[in-house]
């Protein structure tokens, strides 16, 4: 099997923590599977929450992290971890699309709001035929069952089609993701690390 395509991926997720700790644990093992596997982390640059575990953890296995932001939400936000290298824009909507130019790929954790809003613009992307790239649901706790079954309202009732619902992955398990990512010859497993 060729060498994966997949250099940079996104990730989107809650500047909270969620209210079980099975969220935090998966955002962790994903930072690290990305730092180990040779994936280069792109996210919103916020180390709060699950954007903060994330990055965190890719940084502490010698990861390369980017992080994207406004002036106005990064003052709002605890300082950036050093060994981020930032990237301030102007505005929401040039930060969503310089994420996106950076990335090969997208993996969706739990999230609020503003995790929707980035997922979706992906999603009319790739409806629109702007781009082939794939999205990742990290699926913990089941948190992404209602997307799916959205999508399947959506397509049950003609306003998309069979192809978009099909387009969207989904995962139990960060090894998951990273696997396909990486390609099954290439993956890089770790064992299990503790929470700090």
């Amino acid at each position: 099997m060729s060498e994966s395509k997949i250099k940079s991926v996104a990730v989107y997720c809650g500047h909270a923590f969620g209210n079980d700790p099975q969220y935090e644990r998966d955002a962790k093992k994903l930072g690290e599977l990305i730092a180990k596997n040779k994936l280069r982390l792109v996210f919103g640059a916020g180390d709060v929450g699950l954007m903060g575990v994330v990055s965190q953890s890719a940084l502490n296995n010698g990861g390369e992290v980017i992080g994207i932001s406004t002036g106005h939400v990064i003052a709002q936000q605890e300082p950036v971890r050093e060994g981020v290298n930032v990237k301030i824009v102007e505005g929401l909507a040039v930060r969503k699309q310089t994420m996106f130019d950076l990335s090969d790929a997208f993996i969706i954790l739990p999230g609020g709001v503003g995790t929707l809003d980035e997922v979706t613009d992906i999603m009319t992307k790739q409806q629109v035929g702007e781009t082939k790239k794939v999205i990742y649901f990290l699926n913990t706790n089941k948190f992404w069952d209602i997307m799916g079954q959205m999508l399947v309202h959506m397509e049950q009732n003609g306003f998309i089609d069979r192809k978009q619902v099909l387009s969207i992955k989904v995962a139990d398990t960060p090894e998951d993701i990273i696997k396909e990512l990486t390609n099954t010859n290439n993956f890089i497993t770790t064992g299990s690390t503790t929470n700090n």
